[in-house]
């Protein structure tokens, strides 16, 4: 009886149900939107209860599509939107409020006055990350403090939080668990020590009884109840969306890079067994453990990658599909001069400036649809370019390749574009749904399924190659004009 690994991987907008089979190829895979709640400007939501819903139907869904029964899946692994906040009710499973997601910017104020107290240099050495909206901690107290008699029941004990990995564990298994690449983007957990850190509880104002117990990244987290699948099957695999990715590409050696082309465009790099704190606003995070310690990796963020395509094709109107927009760019034979910073929310790393805003620069009258777009595909490079620079200064040492994925890594002009802009290798993976592919690998390693990484690297597959086709004077030029762009983007306020 052939047997397969299932993933649940659940993003900000939909939930996904992935079957696998030993060669690591796609089998069965279902799809599941669900809703965006939007309570006030820069908040953002989800309903728990549907997201919990949306993944059960994929899971379901994707079993039936493949005609196999619960026995024949070896495994489950997890992999999950990071940093979104869920509470709920130990005994009953009700969540207490609805979740905060990771794009919300409610508790701005709340790491305002954490960093008027002079905690910021605390939180940065222990986690490894900026004080910032996006993650978790801050999240945890609002909820605490602003759902009435929330944190007196979460006192008691009576409360659990977890990022969604460990509400959906519980749903499965009823155990309360997590696993180190989530917890350590919660701002409470010490990457260093491995454990959850009294002194950052203390700062956030979070009750130690609330917290989910960190268990490795491929290792047991619980059995599901029978009556979800009609047989109980182990959850034994768990990691953050860009961690799973990573882990996905087989990026196990020290320097192998991932960049991941979607909404935003998220760079890891393997640090190993050390973690690598930045020196130009890097994020330091726990890649995984898969039982021989924790390995880490530097993170830059992008806020606004491949949606620029989204842009210009429901704002603008100027594409109509987002393959149009590879067709358009190889129209003209470069940006007639135009530079587009697309910092619609602010530059995420290097620069973490949330006040920047979106220009399009260098405009004629012999300007075309053509030039913007060329210059939109452009900017995604160009800012994975200095996403990749800060990586290798903070490194110290030359990389030689870069694996992508995502999306927006089908389209060849932009690839071709980063390989040239980077003047090294980019290569697509044969198979992309690699966050998907990293959640299963780390299942299937627990069980058996596979038996190392080695086996697993034999199972990457290269999709595409592009090869540099480098121009010194053309390349200075082009970073030049960029630099110039996005000094001029950050200086650039509203009233």
């Amino acid at each position: 009886m052939e047997k397969y690994i299932l993933a649940l991987d659940q993003g900000t907008t939909s939930s996904r149900a992935i079957l696998f089979d030993h060669a690591g190829g796609i089998t069965s895979c279902s799809q599941k939107e669900f809703s965006q709640i939007f309570p006030k400007p820069g908040w953002v939501e989800h309903d728990a209860n549907e997201i919990w819903q949306s993944q059960l139907t994929v899971a379901r869904q994707a079993i039936k599509e493949l005609s196999i029964c619960a026995k024949q899946i070896a495994a489950i692994g997890i992999t999950n939107q990071r940093e979104t906040v869920v509470l709920w009710d130990r005994n009953t499973g009700k969540p207490a409020s609805n979740a905060i997601v990771w794009q919300c910017r409610r508790t701005a104020d709340i790491c305002e006055g954490l960093k008027t107290k002079g905690v910021e240099n605390t939180i940065r050495e222990k986690t490894g990350l900026l004080l910032d909206p996006y993650f978790s901690g801050t999240k945890v107290k609002w909820l605490l403090d602003n759902v009435d008699g929330l944190r007196a029941r979460a006192e008691k004990g009576e409360i659990c939080f977890g990022t969604v990995d460990s509400w959906l564990i519980f749903n499965l298994t009823g155990e309360h668990v997590t696993d180190p690449s989530n917890a350590s983007r919660t701002l409470l957990f010490n990457i260093v020590k491995g454990e959850w850190d009294k002194e950052l509880l203390d700062i956030m104002d979070v009750p130690a009884c609330i917290l989910p117990s960190v268990r490795k990244s491929s290792g047991l987290f619980g059995i599901t109840k029978k009556e979800i699948f009609g047989e109980e099957i182990p959850v034994s695999g768990v990691a953050g969306d860009q961690q799973a990715a990573l882990f996905g590409q087989a990026c196990f050696t020290e320097g192998d890079v991932k960049n991941t082309y979607g909404t935003g465009c998220f760079m890891l790099v393997n640090t190993g067994k050390k973690p690598v704190f930045s020196k130009h606003k890097l994020l330091t995070t726990v890649a995984w453990d898969i039982g021989d310690g924790m390995e880490y990796a530097l993170e830059g963020s992008i806020f606004v990658g491949g949606d620029v395509i989204k842009w210009l094709r429901d704002q603008l109107k100027i594409i109509e599909t987002a393959a149009c927009s590879e067709e358009m760019a190889l129209s003209e034979p470069d940006s007639g001069g135009v530079s587009f910073v697309p910092a619609f929310v602010g530059l995420g790393a290097p620069y973490w400036d949330p006040n920047a805003r979106g220009a399009i620069l260098g405009l004629t009258r012999g300007t075309t649809q053509a030039h913007i777009i060329r210059a939109s595909l452009n900017s995604i490079a160009l800012q994975s370019r200095d996403l990749f620079a800060a990586l290798e200064e903070d490194m110290g040492k030359r990389i030689e390749l870069l694996k992508v994925d995502g999306g927006a890594s089908i389209n060849s002009f932009l690839m071709q574009t980063q390989a040239d802009i980077l003047n090294i290798p980019v290569v697509s993976s044969a198979i992309a749904e690699t966050t998907a592919l990293g959640a299963a690998y780390l299942a299937g390693l627990h069980t058996g399924y596979w038996k190392n990484k080695k086996e697993i690297t034999k199972n990457w597959i290269e999709g595409k190659r592009y090869t540099p086709k480098f121009d010194a004077e053309k390349h200075k030029r082009i970073l030049t004009t960029w630099k110039k762009a996005v000094e001029a983007t950050r200086m650039f306020t509203q009233d």
